[in-house]
């Protein structure tokens, strides 16, 4: 058996627009500054409860505030569907991907209810029969605890793992799990300077890069 474990946000969808969108609604009722889309953007990688973390330390705020300001936030985040996109080619790889036989998953930060939504959204919570979310359990990445338990509920296959930021690329460093970095999400870093098996721009590569590394890993 062989199998894909992907991140979600920045690599397969750009939900920085509505991150921003709901973050920047929860400061206006605290009746706080907002934050650009690029801050925002910034925060992203490490779960809601950092972001939220983060945007308080860059308006200011009361850290005290932050349990009643998450709380508001994964409100707004459940539905925060509208403004988010697919990266290019997501959906033909994917399908691809599917017919040749590879297992599809999900490791991500982002908590699982909204990570539901936006797959249903999308129409692709059928193409992930395991997801893991960043409230899935006690750690998230890039501690590799949820990258080996994704693995381990598709059954312990050969598994290739694709994000886009440096969390992913610690967390299968980690995990020593073989990853695949997709190089138009939110990285901070040069590609050079993180590791990984392959990179791509184009998710039109990825069932290519897939099949080249299976061809090539060691039993």
């Amino acid at each position: 058996m062989k199998a894909i474990v992907f991140d979600l946000d920045g690599t397969l969808i750009d939900s920085a627009p509505d991150i921003h969108l709901a973050g920047n609604k929860v400061l206006a009722a605290e009746g706080l500054p907002l934050v650009s889309f690029e801050q925002s953007r910034g925060f992203v990688g490490h779960g809601a409860g950092v972001l939220i973390e983060r945007m308080i330390a860059a308006v200011g705020a009361d850290p005290a505030r932050h349990g009643a300001m998450l709380a508001q936030f994964l409100q707004h985040y459940e539905t925060a569907v509208h403004q988010t996109t697919l990266y290019p080619n997501v959906q033909n790889a994917l399908t691809a991907l599917q017919k040749d036989g590879w297992a599809l998953a999900i490791c991500t930060n982002k908590p699982v209810a909204p990570t539901r939504a936006v797959l249903a959204h999308f129409g692709l919570l059928q193409t992930f029969p395991v997801i893991f979310g960043g409230d899935s359990l006690p750690t998230r990445k890039p501690d590799p605890a949820p990258l080996l338990a994704t693995i381990a509920a598709l059954g312990n296959p050969a598994a290739l793992f694709v994000g886009d930021s440096e969390v992913d690329a610690e967390t299968a460093h980690r995990a020593a799990t073989p990853f695949a970095l997709y190089t138009e999400g939110y990285r901070k870093t040069a590609v050079a300077d993180l590791p990984h098996h392959a990179a791509f721009d184009d998710f039109a590569a990825l069932p290519d890069i897939a099949a080249a590394w299976w061809s090539r890993r060691k039993p």
